[in-house]
C-alpha cells in the first residue's frame, strides 16, 4: 500500500472513541475518503492537531488510502492555504459549517474530479478574502450542482417557470415542482454569475431565505439521501 500526497478539504470530522477523530476529507487525488486518527484528543506536543480537522480547511496530507478497507490512515498533515479571516468571524463560520453539512452529503465519489476540487478551493479562498458575503453561499451552492451533475439548463430562459425536477425551464408553472413569480424571478437571478458578481445581486431577508430554500429542494431532488441541513437554523439566524 503505497502512501499518496494530496491536497484535501476537510468536509467533516467526527469524535471517535474518547481519544480519536475519524475525519471525511474530499481528495484532488482520490475524491472522497475518510480517515480514522488515533489518540488526536489526547493532549500532547506536535505531531497532527485538531485544528486541522475544522470544517473545510485545506490540507496538504500524506496518506494511505486502502482500497478494502473503508476507513484509511494519515501519515503526515499540513495546512495549505490557511485562512485570514473564516475562523474569526462568525458569518463566514456559519457559512463554512452549513456549506460543509451540504457538500458531506452531496459527494460520494471516490474517485479524482478535479475541476470540482479546484471550485472548491477557489471559492473558499474568495470568501476568506471578501467583506461582503451574505448571498456567497447560495451561488456556492448552486454553481457546484455543475460539478455534481445537475446545474440548471438554461435554454428557453424566457420562460416564466422553472422546473426543479427537470432542472430547466418551463411553460407549466402548476407543476408542484415548478417554481414561478418572485420565487422564480430571485433564483433566476443568480444563473450564471460568478463570484465576483455577486456583490450586485440583491435580496431581502426573506428573498435569502426563499432562495436557500428552493437551492435544498433542488439539491433533495436531484441527490438520492440528501438529508437537510442541521446547520440551517444557525444559517439563518446570523442572517437574521
Amino acid at each position: 500500500m503505497a502512501a499518496i500526497k494530496t491536497k484535501a478539504i476537510v468536509l467533516s470530522s467526527l469524535k471517535y472513541s474518547d481519544t480519536s477523530l475519524i475525519v471525511k476529507c474530499f481528495t484532488y487525488e482520490d475524491g472522497v475518503k475518510s480517515y480514522i486518527i488515533k489518540g488526536i484528543l489526547k493532549a500532547k506536543k506536535g505531531g497532527i492537531k485538531v485544528a486541522y480537522f475544522q470544517p473545510l480547511t485545506q490540507l496538504t496530507i500524506v496518506a494511505n488510502h486502502n482500497n478494502k478497507s473503508t476507513l484509511n490512515t494519515l501519515k503526515e498533515v499540513q495546512v495549505l492555504n490557511p485562512y485570514t479571516s473564516i475562523y474569526r468571524d462568525i458569518v463566514k463560520q456559519s457559512v463554512v459549517l452549513f456549506i460543509s453539512e451540504v457538500l458531506s452529503n452531496s459527494i460520494q465519489e471516490e474517485e479524482s474530479n478535479t475541476s470540482f476540487y479546484n471550485y472548491l478551493e477557489a471559492g473558499l479562498n474568495w470568501l476568506d478574502s471578501h467583506d461582503k458575503i451574505a448571498n456567497f453561499h447560495l451561488l456556492f451552492l448552486l454553481n457546484a450542482s455543475r460539478f455534481l451533475g445537475f446545474y440548471p439548463d438554461t435554454t428557453n430562459d424566457s420562460l416564466f417557470g422553472f422546473d426543479l425536477l427537470n432542472g430547466s425551464f418551463s411553460e407549466s408553472t402548476l407543476d408542484a415542482n415548478v417554481i414561478s413569480g418572485n420565487e422564480f424571478y430571485q433564483f433566476k437571478k443568480l444563473l450564471g454569475i460568478n463570484f465576483d458578481s455577486i456583490e450586485n445581486v440583491s435580496f431581502s431577508k426573506n428573498e435569502r431565505q426563499m432562495v436557500l430554500k428552493t437551492i435544498i429542494r433542488y439539491f433533495e431532488l436531484h441527490l438520492d439521501g440528501f438529508k437537510k441541513p442541521k446547520s440551517l437554523q444557525i444559517l439563518e439566524a446570523v442572517f437574521n
